[in-house]
């Protein structure tokens, strides 16, 4: 027979089919987005590799091409005489570089030691005055500890008669002075801590350059481009130098072996004369004075005049001649003088 507890026996529950379903599309979501992310990678991995692969190419054409030039014995020269230019050019705009670099420096680290000097001033000033305030105040603090114990001396004195007449108004008068101390303690306590906190005072951050000294610093820039040129501009080396770094090996045919060797001699003595010149701090000073006075700037906040204002080069001889000419430096970038501009 079968049993009750067999006849009304619960069905067995149906499996949990919509969870696991629910998370076999999740896990298959989450599939699709990594493959996505990994085909995205293999593609920007792929045009890495063709963009790596196009500039190794115009590295080995450019190379090709200064292997054709130097077999060639009519360019062979030309090649060795684009360097030395290409070399002179990198010289000058790594002199500059430096130049603007210690130029800046020295300008906001005196922009910053003035700061200092002012902020330490002005410290001092404030500690002078909380000292001589915790100073006024304690002797304060010790007028009325006097009065206290001369109180109290009273109290602790009286007979007895005198005790129970005037006995309760003279521990009225010890109590309200023993406040008063306690208050005048406390008001000292936080005289102490304002010291503290001037003392601890941290120096003002750096606030960097103003305007005027941005302006200040780039007339002096562009006074040592002006040196720069003048002393390269003896048969025009200047400008083949500026040449030789806007052009490719190849471009600019400089002549015969003999023209060549003359370009190679030419810089090698302009650069002894140069190392042996004197210094010439004075003569920048000047020069930076007369290209302020030209200067013209398109709106109030920038640093950085309009090129065709600073075109003119003052030629500045040791008698203190002077003497123009014409080139937009700034304006056709020699020396890469634009990046190293302060702005």
């Amino acid at each position: 027979m079968t049993s009750i507890t067999t006849i009304f026996k619960g069905e067995p529950e149906p499996a949990e089919e919509p969870d696991k379903l629910v998370d076999l599309f999740r896990n298959r979501s989450e599939l699709k987005k990594e493959f996505a992310a990994l085909r995205n990678e293999k593609y920007e991995l792929q045009d890495r590799i063709k963009t790596q692969r196009g500039a190794t190419e115009r590295v080995q054409q450019k190379l090709n091409h200064i292997e054709s030039l130097l077999v060639d014995p009519e360019w062979v020269h030309n090649v060795v005489a684009f360097y030395q230019l290409r070399r002179l050019a990198g010289h000058c705009e790594g002199r500059l570089e430096r130049f603007a670099e210690q130029l800046k420096q020295q300008r906001e680290q005196r922009v910053q030691s003035r700061a200092l000097v002012s902020w330490n001033q002005e410290r001092t000033q404030l500690i002078k005055r909380a000292t001589a305030r915790i100073g006024e105040h304690r002797m304060r603090v010790q007028t009325l500890e006097d009065q206290l114990q001369a109180e109290r001396h009273k109290l602790h004195t009286m007979g007895g008669i005198a005790k129970m007449v005037r006995g309760r108004s003279q521990e009225a008068a010890v109590d309200q002075l023993e406040a008063s101390v306690a208050a005048a303690e406390a008001r000292e306590g936080e005289l102490l801590q304002e010291l503290q906190n001037i003392e601890n005072r941290e120096p003002p951050p750096h606030q960097g350059l103003d305007i005027t000294a941005k302006r200040s610093i780039n007339f002096m820039i562009l006074a040592y481009a002006q040196q720069l040129y003048l002393d390269y501009l003896e048969d025009d080396l200047v400008s083949l130098a500026k040449d030789s770094r806007e052009k490719s090996v190849g471009a600019v045919n400089y002549g015969s072996k003999a023209d060549c060797d003359e370009i190679l001699e030419l810089i090698n003595r302009r650069r002894e004369e140069i190392e042996q010149a004197g210094d010439f701090a004075d003569v920048l000073q000047t020069r930076a004075k007369k290209i302020a006075e030209f200067a013209q700037f398109r709106h109030d906040d920038d640093a950085v005049p309009v090129p065709a204002t600073v075109a003119t080069i003052f030629n500045i001889d040791a008698n203190g001649v002077v003497r123009t000419s014409d080139a937009n430096l700034l304006g056709e970038n020699y020396f890469g003088i634009a990046k190293v501009m302060s702005r």
